[in-house]
């Protein structure tokens, strides 16, 4: 690896997940669109974002489960479907390019939340019927395992502008449901028995950490408004960056 793509790790990482748990996220897609930008293999990027997803998630729902009252029900339809839908995924290893494609389609979702397009609904807009958690649950669990998110970025837009939950109520199921599709999808792509390069584990401690001190600050400090039309820029320019590559 080129020096300076390794030393240029060691900030990007943790400085990205500062950014993210400064404005209330976990950070997966920061960490997904950042290693495929500097040229990683989808066979690292997958493992690193995942094992990062499992241990910022899982920090994220401690914090949130007592924030509000837990959508048990909703949870459950989404988790018994996804779980398995994001092991599959997970055992599928898609070529570079295509790839890349897939992940800078799925970038839009965060870059669009952070600009604020996706509206909160304050009631339930559309009743659930019992096929609908399901359905999402099989579908953005495939879309985790297979790229190595936790799902949360396309979960929650659609959660909170149906109505079918609170934000905070939303943000623990969220945090829960990345945990155990990132753990699913983890499970599956390790049938490969693919190596993760041990600058890549060195990383782990350090973004974390940098997620930490974001969340804290994020929480206690100062104002993110800004921050996130200047994630939501940037998203959208990776975005367009990997479709196009």
């Amino acid at each position: 690896m080129d020096d300076l793509i390794y030393y240029g790790l060691f900030f990007l990482m943790p400085f990205a997940a500062f950014l993210y748990a400064s404005v209330g996220h976990g950070g997966a897609s920061s960490y997904l669109m950042i290693l495929a930008l500097l040229g990683f293999a989808p066979e690292e990027i997958r493992p690193t974002a995942l094992i990062l997803n499992m241990m910022v998630s899982m920090a994220s729902f401690l914090n949130y489960r007592k924030a509000g009252e837990f959508p048990t029900s909703l949870f459950w339809s989404l988790i018994l479907f996804s779980i398995p839908a994001a092991y599959l995924g997970g055992t599928i290893l898609l070529d570079a390019s295509i790839y890349k494609k897939v992940l800078g389609a799925l970038l839009i979702f965060p870059a669009l939340k952070f600009a604020g397009v996706f509206p909160i609904a304050d009631k339930v807009k559309i009743e659930r019927a019992w096929w609908m958690g399901p359905l999402l649950g099989i579908l953005i669990g495939f879309l985790s395992g297979m790229i190595g998110i936790g799902g949360g970025i396309i979960l929650t837009p659609i959660v909170l502008m149906l109505g079918w939950a609170g934000v905070k109520e939303t943000a623990a199921l969220s945090a829960l449901f990345i945990f155990l599709n990132s753990v699913a999808g983890f499970l599956g792509a390790s049938i490969y028995e693919l190596p993760l390069k041990e600058e890549l584990w060195v990383l782990v401690p350090l973004t974390v950490a940098g997620g930490i001190l974001g969340a804290y600050l994020g929480a206690k400090r100062f104002s993110v408004k800004s921050l996130k039309y200047l994630l939501a820029f940037v998203l959208l320019f990776a975005s367009i960056k990997l479709m196009l590559s």
